[in-house]
């Protein structure tokens, strides 16, 4: 590969620290489609003959049958996937896989192969956020009238619904797909061309190569195209964001699962046991998700470290680049698969969750929504009178709805019987009808059209279908 630049072999431990293809040997399909375009332009061109062009062709596709079957055999002196397929299509066609690198080089070549890499890496992204979303649509439209407390500070805030709750994940993956099919479009334009760094003096169609390979267009500067990793990083980041949305799910599941809530009960298919308690049934792979933004922050944090004032063009520190990146895709997709199983078969103890919802004074903002509407008492007022009835609660250690009539109006005149009305969670939960509230007619409303905009973005198919 070096020519006759150099009079003898590098050590080995360079020879070492130098190799990739323990690590891009999974690019192998795409280096060999980029291979395939490059082949077909070059002699469309009239740079290589057809018969050189057939011949690597049929080569390479003898190469896919082999690796595919039965993997590739690693040789450090091959350094990369690019070398290991060059040197086997020379063993396999002899002189015409000598021509198939004209007008171009490993830069573009591995610009090239990454970027197809890291495009098919977005599309299974984001069938395996979708199929989440899938899960919890199914799961809240069961619940949609099923009720529960809401929190803040894990303290009981308001009653909220099931379905509600679990719609507020599906807006959350609703935004991390729209961030990987953003990556996606951002990347989606051909290196291939750009040769080392400077472009290439061969009369090259770099529209054909581009088209060929699903790119919308060829990059426009060669320099960027062969040192750009903006793509990786910004595929690490959406999986960040996705990392720590399915992070707080699972907390939640973790938290739902404990004996003092007990508002889940966790399928046997996602849990273990312990080795001395035999009463344990431990949350394990909701925990093992809860940790792994861990991983993801660690591949920003490196890719953006690399990228930090590297100059123009290419550098072997970009070689580190495609690891982190092969393991972000890796932790989320097993992940993502995770989440969803969980999610369809988690037992909901529907009864549980409504009693604690009922606990806790849930439903003191309605008795002072109440006192505004009905009687026109100023919020800050009615926030006081409140306070006040909820004190009488906790001293008679009952509910607001379970108050008398005359101790209320002890309390002010001004409140009636008609209060009765809001002070059940039903009656709460009902009237937060506002658009994106938790009423179960709004929850059924967001649940249809979250189902539309899946199959729309689907392609009219069912997301757990493409995962």
């Amino acid at each position: 590969m070096w020519g006759g630049r150099f009079g003898s072999g590098p050590a080995a431990i360079m020879q070492e620290i130098n190799a990739s293809i323990g690590t891009d040997k999974r690019m192998w399909r795409e280096d060999l489609d980029g291979s395939r375009a490059h082949a077909d332009m070059l002699a469309a061109q009239g740079i290589i003959e057809p018969a050189d062009r057939d011949a690597i062709l049929d080569g390479l596709d003898r190469i896919e049958r082999e690796w595919a079957e039965g993997g590739l055999v690693e040789d450090l002196a091959l350094e990369d996937i690019h070398m290991h397929a060059e040197a086997r299509l020379k063993e396999l066609v002899g002189t015409p896989a000598g021509r198939l690198h004209t007008a171009r080089s490993r830069n573009d070549q591995v610009a090239t192969d990454f970027r197809l890499w890291t495009r098919r890496a977005c599309d299974e992204a984001g069938a395996g956020l979708a199929a989440l979303q899938q899960a919890l649509l199914d799961r809240a439209e069961e619940h949609a009238g099923s009720i529960m407390p809401g929190f803040t500070h894990l303290q009981s805030a308001q009653p909220v619904t099931l379905g509600h709750h679990l719609m507020a994940y599906v807006e959350m993956l609703r935004r991390d797909r729209s961030r990987v099919a953003d990556c996606r479009r951002r990347l989606n334009e051909c290196p291939l061309g750009s040769a080392a760094l400077a472009g290439t003096g061969f009369p090259v169609d770099r529209e054909m190569t581009a088209r060929a390979l699903g790119f919308d267009a060829p990059t426009r500067n060669s320099l960027d195209a062969v040192s750009d990793r903006d793509f990786a990083l910004e595929f690490a980041q959406a999986a960040l964001t996705a990392g720590l949305h399915l992070s707080r799910l699972a907390e939640e599941i973790v938290i739902w699962a404990s004996q003092p809530y007990r508002f889940v009960d966790l399928p046997d298919s996602f849990s273990t046991g312990s080795s001395i308690m035999p009463q344990k049934r431990n949350p394990d792979a909701a925990e093992l998700v809860r940790a792994q933004p861990g991983t993801y922050l660690g591949a920003v944090t490196l890719l953006a470290t690399m990228m930090k004032g590297l100059p123009l063009a290419y550098a072997k520190d970009l070689q580190q680049d495609k690891e982190p990146v092969f393991k972000v895709f890796d932790t989320l997709q097993l992940a993502l698969a995770a989440m969803t199983g969980m999610v369809r078969e988690l037992g909901f103890r529907t009864e549980r969750m409504r009693k604690v919802a009922a606990a806790g004074h849930s439903t003191a903002t309605d008795l002072a929504d109440w006192l505004v509407r009905e009687a026109s008492v100023p919020f800050r007022e009615a926030h006081h009178i409140t306070g006040r009835a909820v004190a009488l609660a906790d001293e008679k250690d009952c509910t607001l709805s379970d108050l008398p009539l005359d101790e209320l109006k002890a309390i002010d005149g001004r409140i009636d019987a008609g209060v009765f009305d809001v002070l059940s969670v039903d009656k709460s939960v009902a009237s937060r009808s506002s658009f994106g509230g938790t009423a179960p007619d709004q929850v059924r409303a967001r649940i249809a059209e979250a189902r539309e905009e899946l199959k729309a973005e689907s392609g009219g198919q069912c997301p757990g279908d493409i995962a």
